[in-house]
């Protein structure tokens, strides 16, 4: 029996045998090898676990991506670039309705176009945007209130979620301002602060959750099971002809209705006229950098630069309706007053702007110009119609926006070319183009368009019209008439946009000392 206590030495002896015959010299390797494997694989199995031990930085796991967790660079880039033209319709607005108001209203004109920005942003993050854009029932949105718990980007647009709220906070304001214009001499600031809450908070944003908001009943309305399944088709709008502009004339119709004329305000019924505006400079200034801002209006409202052809025909049928209206208005202002008037020309190029933002991704650029030339008549019949009906509209808010916003809802019924279909975060989807009547289409396209302009239109007025009577129920929409005659801008902010250069007699407030006028 071998001792199992063997010498150093002797074990030495027995390795060094061993080795000189090649069958152990392999054997020797592949034990070898073996244990270095081993060794090896704990020490990665230890990295891989728990990287620390070995001294090494900890890196999370490959997250399992869903479809709206994958932000499209482009895409959103593009929504941004929108998004800073449409805010940039903020200083339009602002110059347009400074121009067309009287000299003693301009300052606030500027401070409620201002505040009305700041308020619609707070209120679009708390909760507007939430009933507008999430997911709720077809009535209201019920999520991401103060922006809590959204998603990397919005829906399947592709489109980071906070680059989509700013642009859609760009088209609240927009509703915002269109308001005031209407209500421009007379309206106290704490009541325009009290309506601008409404109207910004509530208002706009759950009447546009029935045609924007992912399952607005207008939005799904036509399909089984949903509201008018008879009608077969949604109601569309791909940029705004009902939802902002609809919405935002028919709250300043109700506006100017329960505030009444400004005083001194005579209709030509009564043997009177219009209060002229008092700087047409900047108000056709205004009014082409409304134009220019709309091009982040329409073709933005693609959401999508991949959707080249979209983008682009957006942007023609834009310009063209545009140019289309500013003429007929232009013509049609001349049958009446015989004379070439600037006003109407520029009211009548933003009435084509109007008109388009609903039908504008499918329509024909022939269709565009005809819908253009179409809202500039309308726009000044609806200037003569406001003036009979003895309602004050200083800058034509609701013939531009409430009528010719219904005008080119209605449009699209009628001029749909059945070409296109939607637009996509990659490319458009045109596998079920609209068709309109004048197209071969029938009436199904005009009637959804019908039901859904009547029912916001309709809906918006009510609302509004209460939520004015109230204000002025409270003694705050108007200000008074002592207030009104020593001038509103002196009244309400204690300057006046002008002090240092004479002002007309029919310009100058009563507060403003005649030294002020040198």
């Amino acid at each position: 029996m071998m001792n199992s206590q063997m010498s150093l030495a002797g074990k030495v002896a027995r390795l060094s045998e061993r080795l000189r015959s090649p069958e152990w010299r392999q054997y020797g390797k592949l034990l070898l090898m073996g244990k270095i494997s081993g060794i090896g694989l704990v020490a990665l199995i230890a990295m891989i676990s728990n990287p620390a031990i070995m001294g090494m930085r900890a890196f999370a796991a490959d997250p399992v991506l869903k479809g709206n967790d994958i932000v499209n660079p482009l895409n959103t880039l593009w929504v941004l670039l929108a998004a800073f033209l449409v805010f940039g319709m903020q200083v339009g607005f602002t110059m347009l309705e400074a121009g067309f108001c009287r000299s003693r209203e301009t300052v606030n004109v500027l401070m409620e176009c201002i505040v009305d920005t700041c308020l619609c942003g707070l209120l679009f993050y708390a909760f507007g945007f939430a009933f507008m854009f999430s997911h709720g029932n077809g009535w209201i949105g019920l999520n991401w209130f103060f922006l809590d718990g959204v998603p990397a980007t919005y829906e399947t647009t592709g489109v980071a979620f906070l680059a989509f709220w700013l642009f859609q906070f760009a088209f609240a304001d927009t509703c915002s301002t269109i308001t005031s214009g209407a209500m421009i001499g007379r309206t106290g600031f704490v009541g325009d602060l009290l309506y601008s809450f409404a109207v910004s908070g509530f208002i706009y944003p759950i009447i546009g959750h029935w045609v924007w908001g992912p399952d607005g009943f207008l939005a799904t309305m036509g399909a089984p099971n949903m509201f008018l399944p008879w009608v077969g088709t949604s109601f569309h709008d791909f940029a705004g002809s009902t939802v902002v502009h609809t919405i935002g004339g028919m709250v300043a119709l109700a506006g100017a209705i329960v505030l009444g004329p400004r005083l001194g305000r005579k209709f030509k019924r009564d043997g009177g006229g219009p209060m002229m505006p008092h700087d047409l400079t900047i108000a056709a200034s205004g009014g082409l950098l409304l134009w220019f801002g709309w091009y982040g209006f329409n073709p933005g409202s693609t959401l999508s630069a991949m959707d080249f052809e979209g983008v682009g025909r957006v942007a023609a049928n834009t310009t063209l309706a545009a140019c289309g209206a500013g003429l007929s208005a232009m013509f049609t202002a001349y049958f009446y007053c015989k004379k070439w008037d600037v006003s109407f020309t520029v009211n009548g190029f933003l009435a084509g702007l109007v008109a388009i933002t609903c039908p504008c991704y499918w329509v024909s650029p022939g269709g565009s110009i005809l819908i253009g030339a179409i809202a500039g008549v309308i726009v000044v019949l609806g200037v003569e119609l406001l003036e009979y009906l003895r309602i004050d509209d200083p800058i034509g808010a609701v013939p531009v926006h409430g009528i010719c916003g219904i005008w080119g809802t209605l449009s699209l019924g009628l001029f749909a070319c059945g070409k296109y279909g939607s637009t996509g975060q990659f490319a458009p989807d045109h596998s079920a183009p609209l068709k309109g009547l004048f197209y071969g289409g029938g009436t199904q396209v005009l009637i959804a368009q019908l039901i859904g302009s009547v029912i916001v239109t309709f809906s918006t007025f009510f609302v509004a019209y209460l939520v004015m009577w109230v204000v002025n129920k409270m003694g705050v929409l108007r200000v008074s008439a002592e207030g009104e005659q020593y001038g509103i801008d002196l009244h309400e902010h204690g300057i006046s946009a002008y002090p240092e250069y004479v002002i007309s007699s029919t310009g100058r407030p009563a507060g403003m000392s005649s030294s002020g006028d040198r």
